[in-house]
């Protein structure tokens, strides 16, 4: 049996930047053996958003694993709802409730300074406590990120995700549409309970980001999507630190492997990421690796922070993978990031992304290091990112 690994740093694809001499975080990165993987292997260009659908993490990643979100994409709150076993009936809707601050009528963090889970947790269950109707459920997550349900209520709304509107006024980036006042409504009451709260005052002290506001985005109704195993007859399994892609790795049936540390952010165990893939290769037909670091790098701006974060997945999380691939009569790696986040915009791109795969049955193309420039030449290109699957397991 064939032992498949798919690496996934998110967002690590970007442009050209003047601080690189031209060249992009992924390309000044010291990546050895990412570049192993594309100089034995092949390398190529895939768009994993379709047209008219936005740059979100949520329609990428469901293209990797395969599945075309126009078929099966309905947001990316029902998706994160699958992650923490939230039940949704058919009449049911789900927001991504986010804690932000806002400075001077602008959209200033859409993390709260990654503010702590403890925290966070704190001001949504005493949001929830002044929320006078049972149709109204919040959800606690992790550091910023949470859930807001609505039971039988109707919506036709246009929403923004704060991590993509960066320095822009928030009063046009409020919800839009049917059910627009009401999650309006909610925003409001919650920056009326943040101001002044005690939480705000320490992290002021601290010199930290104040939570000045939950901002509602991703909505959408219950999430489904066929066995992966059913569909290509493989027991896989995913390691990851965001509920983002755990609930896709739930919709489609893979287990779940925790590592300590993991946080979903620049400072992750991505040692004990590479150690935990390289070990589920023992049980599982194909391991499915995300980092989230380098994608919330480039949300911060910060080009030198993601150089680094590739790095650390190389390092870490690459090499580790590829020795203990060796072990394995037969066996492919495919790497790739699952959309562009530049650092200048600090925000989702749907520009194609550069892919490699190497092992059993592989003929190179291109015998390059890994980036988007060397992507580009190789001549490779896949249009419906959700055909890669296909060809990474059976080409």
């Amino acid at each position: 049996m064939t032992k498949y690994v798919i690496i996934v740093p998110d967002g690590a694809a970007d442009e050209p930047l003047e601080v690189f001499e031209g060249k992009t975080p992924l390309e000044a990165a010291q990546t050895p053996n990412m570049d192993r993987i594309s100089i034995e292997g092949r390398q190529g260009l895939v768009r994993t958003v379709p047209e008219g659908l936005d740059p979100g993490s949520d329609v990428a990643q469901m293209s990797l694993l395969g599945y075309d979100p126009l078929h099966y994409y309905t947001g990316r709150a029902p998706i994160e709802a699958a992650a923490r076993s939230i039940r949704l009936g058919l009449d049911d809707w789900v927001f991504r409730c986010n804690l932000i601050t806002i400075a001077d009528g602008m959209m200033a963090d859409h993390s709260a300074g990654h503010i702590s889970t403890e925290e966070g947790s704190s001001l949504i269950l005493e949001l929830q406590e002044h929320i006078n109707d049972e149709r109204i459920a919040l959800h606690t997550g992790v550091s910023y990120r949470h859930l807001l349900v609505f039971k039988g209520m109707d919506f036709d709304v246009r929403t923004y995700p704060p991590h993509d509107h960066i320095g822009k006024p928030v009063e046009k980036l409020l919800p839009r549409g049917k059910g627009a006042d009401l999650l309006i409504q909610l925003m409001n009451q919650s920056q009326q309970l943040f101001a002044g709260h005690e939480i705000n005052k320490v992290r002021q002290d601290l010199g930290e980001n104040q939570v000045s506001s939950i901002w509602l985005w991703g909505q959408g109704k219950q999430a489904r999507l066929d066995s992966f195993r059913k569909r290509y007859g493989l027991k896989g399994a995913a390691i990851t630190a965001v509920d983002l892609v755990r609930g896709l790795a739930k919709l489609v049936g893979f287990d779940l492997i925790t590592v300590p540390g993991a946080t979903g952010f620049l400072d992750t165990n991505y040692e004990g990421k590479g150690l935990a893939a390289a070990k589920a290769l023992e049980e599982y037909d194909l391991v499915f690796v995300h980092i989230e670091a380098p994608d919330e790098a480039g949300h911060e701006g910060n080009a030198e922070a993601k150089k680094q974060a590739i790095e650390q997945v190389d390092k870490h999380v690459v090499g580790p993978v590829l020795d203990a691939l060796q072990r394995y009569e037969s066996w492919r790696v495919l790497l790739l990031p699952d959309h562009p986040t530049p650092v200048k915009s600090g925000a989702h791109s749907a520009a194609a992304v550069p892919f490699a795969m190497a092992g059993t049955g592989t003929a190179g193309i291109l015998h390059a290091g890994f980036g988007e420039s060397n992507a580009a030449k190789a001549g490779l290109r896949i249009e419906k990112g959700c055909e890669l699957m296909e060809y990474f397991l059976k080409s």
